[in-house]
């Protein structure tokens, strides 16, 4: 996995003046786009789309500093339609324009050309199953929130605030099904970068009706990688959805669908139990 992953970097490095197709990349490293995506996110700590951009705009810093092309040409060779839109790009990663840069010979930025290897760390102790499940129904209330991806969401704290305790209880009653008690459940998430959005549904799989004051989402029949950890809350929480992408997807078969996810935390203290189902095909 992770010589087709840098295989697929390398790709990136040949198409970068032209189109970066994201189809070819999935496929190169033998997976699909949807788990590419994902998994690069998880391992690089910025998202793919980022990432190009970044490199194109490294490129175009050492084409800016010599001096041979005019700053029009170059905006142009690296995608930008006009020098007002490359001259914001260019100061919002190196912090200074590139007219300013050449002519004052500044010290710019670079991102560096990501290859990845193995590491091994051995530092989460995760148990996982793989379990087949039906068609379900979770009953609850959702809204669509922009993604975080540390620390905690503000917009979910302020949607489970106004849900309010009465009604959360009353939800937990509602569960009769597995997993059980209280989920949070996201999915149709629009991209990975930071303020992209997603949907968040707060609620309980059960085979009762839903209440007049709740909703009802119906949950596929899926595979399920479901991971269980615990330990400082929200550390735990936090590592386990980044160890699952960084060590555990690269070492196994499975590779992640689209689909909803389900976390499942209990909170003790400063104690976290927390149970992660991720949709997957092997």
């Amino acid at each position: 996995m992770l010589e087709r992953l840098n295989e697929a970097m390398a790709r990136i490095e040949d198409d970068l003046a032209g189109e970066v197709d994201v189809k070819l990349l999935a496929r190169i490293a033998g997976t699909s786009e949807y788990h590419f995506r994902r998994m690069f996110s998880a391992l690089a700590g910025i998202p793919l789309s980022e990432y190009i951009r970044r490199r194109r705009l490294t490129k175009a810093a050492g084409e800016v500093l010599s001096g041979h092309d005019s700053l029009l040409d170059i905006a142009t060779r690296w995608g930008y339609g006009s020098n007002e839109a490359f001259a914001r790009a260019f100061k919002a990663m190196h912090k200074v324009g590139p007219q300013e840069a050449r002519a004052e010979k500044k010290a710019l930025q670079s991102q560096q050309i990501l290859t990845f290897r193995l590491v091994v760390e051995g530092s989460t102790n995760m148990e996982y199953r793989i379990v087949e499940k039906d068609e379900f129904r979770v009953v609850g209330r959702g809204t669509r929130v922009p993604l975080v991806h540390l620390g905690m969401n503000p917009a979910i704290v302020e949607f489970v605030k106004g849900i309010g305790m009465p009604t959360l209880e009353r939800m937990k009653e509602l569960s009769d099904g597995e997993p059980g008690g209280l989920l949070a459940v996201t999915s149709n998430q629009e991209g990975v970068e930071e303020g992209d959005h997603l949907d968040y549904f707060q609620g309980v799989v059960t085979s009762k009706e839903a209440p007049d004051d709740m909703e009802t989402m119906t949950v596929p029949r899926n595979t399920w990688a479901v991971f269980k950890t615990e330990g400082p809350y929200p550390e735990t929480i936090q590592y386990m959805w980044r160890d699952v992408y960084t060590q555990w997807f690269p070492s196994n078969s499975y590779q992640s669908v689209e689909g909803p996810t389900m976390l499942r935390t209990q909170i003790d203290g400063d104690t976290a139990k927390a149970e992660l189902w991720i949709p997957v095909t092997s």
